[in-house]
């Protein structure tokens, strides 16, 4: 680890101050992932800012029924907090999927958006990564690519963004709020986050000085038939290959509306809204959720030892499907598949 300048904001116009000041500054709250980025020299950030003391803590119920949640909540306060349990239960269930419950007590939302990928590659500083040194290469793509995107890739980066609650989020529709130098303004979810293209560096869309301050989720008619559904090679503590955030509005046995979003296989969240859209109207069977699965996966390309995440996203999407229409969702204390 280098050395660098550590700042205590005080106020939110401090931080972003702080931060626009020094082109690699960063922002550090629970800093589950960025003190370990630092550690392994992938990250050498000259001025840390501690924005902990800053007043973005809460959960705010906001007047159309949908909440906001501070970007310092943690983790575990999110999946517990009543509301969230009751209301927005699919982003519950894909918090508490996450990591370990020491991670979960110290892991911020803000934090959670902006992790950085697992891939082997960016986290050794001794191998060419285009997300670390653009234009060096991806080793990925002729190498052990086993974790890595089957959807969205480009040649320069076939990374995948590891973070569970950010599913839900996508599902959910949520809007990322932001302030910077030039004031506030507010991301749609499917807009936050970026895949590769020629410039795979680059993980969101947020600008030099900017700090989310909060998180907003809209009303959701999601209770009954929703579903976290995590692949992964061990059943705790461990990033997914696939998963998937499904989420169903049922009448009788026919679909009115169909949110699903899948982790583990782009280098961003991955939702394909045209694909739900034909889902609407159509019987809440098997038949449909395959139909639905081989049209999202239509683009979906393996590199080798990542070739089965193809085989395994398609069954788990069905899955997912399968246990939200039945409004049995899968349980992340007893992690055994329903």
């Amino acid at each position: 680890m280098k050395r660098f300048e550590y700042i205590r904001a005080e106020s939110i116009d401090d931080a972003i101050a702080a931060i626009a000041a020094v082109p690699d500054a960063r922002a550090v709250a629970g800093g589950t992932n960025l003190i370990d980025l630092m550690k392994y020299d992938v990250a050498q950030p000259s001025r840390l800012v501690d924005i902990n003391r800053l007043p973005l803590d809460t959960i705010e119920e906001t007047s159309e029924g949908g909440l906001k949640i501070g970007a310092l909540v943690t983790n575990s306060a999110l999946a517990w907090d009543t509301r969230v349990e009751e209301h927005f239960p699919l982003l519950s269930s894909a918090i508490l999927a996450g990591a370990s419950p020491q991670l979960r007590n110290a892991a911020t939302t803000g934090g959670n958006l902006l992790q950085r990928t697992r891939c082997y590659y960016f986290y050794d500083a001794c191998t060419p990564c285009n997300k670390r040194e653009p234009g060096s290469g991806c080793p990925a793509i002729p190498g052990v690519n086993r974790i890595h995107a089957i959807l969205g890739t480009s040649d320069a980066c076939i990374a995948t963004h590891p973070s569970d609650m950010c599913v839900a989020l996508a599902a959910l529709d949520a809007t990322v709020h932001v302030a910077g130098p030039g004031g506030t303004r507010t991301i749609p979810f499917a807009d936050f986050h970026r895949l590769p293209g020629d410039q795979p560096e680059l993980d969101n869309t947020m600008r030099h000085g900017e700090l989310i301050t909060a998180v907003e989720v809209p009303p959701s008619r999601f209770g009954a038939h929703h579903t976290y559904l995590k692949i992964r090679d061990r059943l705790s503590y461990a990033f997914a290959l696939v998963s998937v955030a499904a989420a169903l509005t049922l009448d009788g046995d026919r679909i009115v509306e169909a949110r699903v979003a899948m982790g583990g296989v782009a280098h961003k969240p991955w939702r394909d809204r045209l694909a739900e859209a034909d889902l609407a109207g159509k019987q809440a069977d098997a038949a449909a959720f395959q139909d639905f699965a081989d049209q999202v996966l239509e683009g979906a390309v393996g590199y080798g030892h990542n070739s089965f995440k193809i085989d395994l996203a398609r069954r788990a999407m069905v899955r997912a499907l399968e246990q939200a229409a039945a409004g049995t969702p899968q349980r992340q204390t007893d992690k055994r598949i329903n």
